[in-house]
């Protein structure tokens, strides 16, 4: 699962505690990645939102949780649509399949070197001056999408798919 808006702007949550919270909203082998909200853990969907309920108790704020399957993040590593990996490209993940006609409306060539694919709810991005410096950055997916989106590099993505292979 992917959280969004974890460790960031001075929310604070301990990947200790996420992992307490994802066994007690029903998952087992429980494991996270980095401190920034990335958790494997096998169980039913129903973790999800047992999860998403918990954190808001916990934190005093919402927390919306992104699952993806194993099968899921595997496929999101095979498609990559871009020569390129590392910093240069990153994965941004959705509630759901965005609007076509809400994709439609970005223009593919606005943003200098910077290019974009959706394929299903994720969102490639590659950006060779850095995800820093680009306007496509999770806020800017988020706001011409109308959803949820949280955004990991390439290495994160490769890692949570490795790691739900274990």
């Amino acid at each position: 699962m992917l959280l969004r808006a974890v460790n960031v702007g001075g929310r604070k949550l301990g990947m200790s505690d996420l992992r307490r919270l994802t066994e007690a909203a029903g998952g087992r082998s429980v494991e996270t990645y980095l401190q920034s909200g990335n958790v494997v853990f096998a169980g039913a969907a129903a973790v999800a939102s047992a999860l998403s309920t918990a954190l808001t108790a916990e934190l005093g704020f919402e927390v919306p949780v992104l699952r993806r399957t194993a099968k899921e993040l595997a496929d999101v590593v095979e498609n990559n649509p871009f020569d390129a990996a590392g910093t240069m490209l990153s994965v941004t993940f959705l509630e759901a399949p965005p609007p076509a006609g809400a994709v439609a409306a970005v223009a593919p060539n606005a943003f200098g070197s910077d290019r974009f694919v959706v394929r299903g709810r994720e969102i490639y991005v590659h950006t060779p001056d850095g995800y820093g410096r680009t306007k496509l950055n999770n806020a800017f997916w988020e706001r011409k999408l109308g959803m949820v989106a949280t955004t990991r590099n390439w290495n994160t993505v490769c890692a949570l798919a490795d790691l739900t292979t274990r």
